[in-house]
């Protein structure tokens, strides 16, 4: 009996939980570039990257070239027990890559939450306090202390119960909903007076452009009064990049065209083009400020995902993905402005390089979000071959995630169904 997407999912349904949740009733089969193909022998575009993760593309040929020969030579020690150059290697690269004219030491785990975790364990270590600022509409992972800083309850910690303390809530400056500079900064200051005193503050974390929030990036002249606030009170400023590093935004690192720099950054997600690994990067002081055994983990740093990542830098120099993230992004959104002028239910589009979003709304008016349309759009667009995300606090955004090295004509197809959803939808 050939496997079929609906047998599948009905064997999903009753073996896996509910609470992981699958955007798309579909199973891929195989994937190559940003073609990805059902077990039913479909094709879709892939304009989701696996969330972010396959900025080099599916199953990119010097990156699977690098994971065979580590295969041939060792898969797991555990660092800790036996270490091995992959690791040490991966680690002075993005020491070199992560914004910062600093001596810089790396830590390398497995997922973005657990480098967001780790990264909170240092800032408390460094600075002898506990607490921590966040902001509105924030993602910072899935783990409890993550939860905690992630600025979305539903879905993501309802039903749990209250996350841990220390952790305070300040609004994130967003001009499309009326939070100016300003006020965002006011908010800090309220938690100041109302809340914990700064010299409680072990760390402040932001996204430079938020994920799941809704792809709203954090303007220059905040980041520059977030970083002055931070050094006079001696808190340190956490750049969570999970997202939108390894080349997302144009830059390496997004943090590179905030005008400011971090004092840790989380990494994750295509940093090793499909493979699992993370870290945190940051002040050697600070990274030094946990004793011996108080951070890694068995599988943190595997030989495999480091021998990954390693090609992937490689590929960012030798096909020089950074001016093609470029490239991309003004292809996209020049696509999808176009179809803005044609229908006032998209409220806007915007971009960090390429990462994009549309903000969709009734009657372009983007204080009516339009959860619903989002939804039909994904679905509709899945019908014509489109694999798309959204997000948003409300669930009224597009993201657009598509790998960098996706041909041109393949992008202006996935422009081509979008499009022809809106007109039969919107």
């Amino acid at each position: 009996m050939s496997k079929t997407n609906e047998s599948l999912m009905q064997r999903r349904q009753a073996a896996v939980p509910r609470g992981v949740g699958q955007i798309h009733p579909i199973f891929a089969e195989k994937a190559e570039n940003a073609t990805v193909t059902d077990v039913e022998g479909r094709e879709f575009i892939d304009f989701a990257g696996g969330i972010a993760v396959l900025n080099t593309g599916h199953l990119h040929p010097k990156i699977v070239s690098a994971v065979q020969h580590q295969l041939t030579k060792l898969s797991h020690t555990c660092f800790q027990v036996l270490a091995y150059e992959p690791y040490v290697e991966l680690c002075e690269k993005i020491n070199a890559k992560v914004p910062g004219d600093f001596a810089k030491k790396t830590l390398l785990v497995t997922t973005g939450s657990e480098a967001v975790e780790n990264a909170v364990k240092i800032a408390r270590a460094a600075t002898g306090r506990a607490g921590v600022i966040a902001f509105t509409g924030a993602y910072h992972g899935r783990t409890m202390m993550t939860l905690g800083l992630t600025g979305k309850v539903v879905p993501y910690s309802a039903g749990m119960g209250i996350m841990p303390g220390s952790v305070f809530r300040a609004q994130f400056p967003c001009a499309q909903h009326d939070v100016s500079v300003d006020d965002a900064m006011a908010s800090i200051e309220r938690i100041f007076k109302n809340d914990v005193e700064p010299r409680d503050i072990a760390a402040i974390i932001i996204e430079p452009v938020q994920g799941e929030g809704g792809f709203y990036v954090a303007p220059k002249d905040f980041m520059a009064r977030l970083r002055a606030l931070c050094d006079q009170h001696g808190i340190l400023l956490i750049a969570d990049e999970v997202q939108t590093g390894a080349g997302r935004t144009g830059t390496f690192f997004a943090m590179e065209q905030m005008g400011v720099v971090a004092d840790l950054t989380t990494f994750a997600k295509s940093i090793a083009g499909g493979f699992p690994v993370a870290g945190v990067c940051g002040k050697a002081e600070h990274m030094d400020a946990i004793a011996p055994g108080g951070l890694g983990g068995t599988y943190a740093g595997s030989p495999i995902a480091c021998a990954a990542a390693l090609a992937v830098l490689e590929v960012f120099e030798e096909e020089q993905l950074l001016e093609r993230c470029k490239a991309v992004g003004e292809r996209l959104v020049t696509g999808l402005k176009a179809i803005q002028a044609k229908h006032n239910s998209i409220g806007d589009v915007r971009a960090l390089g390429a990462m994009i979003a549309m903000e969709l709304c009734e009657g372009g008016d983007l204080h009516k979000p339009n959860a619903a349309l989002t939804g039909q759009i994904v679905a509709k667009a899945r019908d014509k071959g489109l694999i798309l995300l959204s997000c948003g606090t409300y669930g009224n955004v597009l993201r657009v995630l598509v790998p960098l090295t996706a041909p041109d004509a393949q992008m202006d197809k996935g422009l081509a169904i979008i499009a022809e959803c809106f007109d039969e939808l919107a």
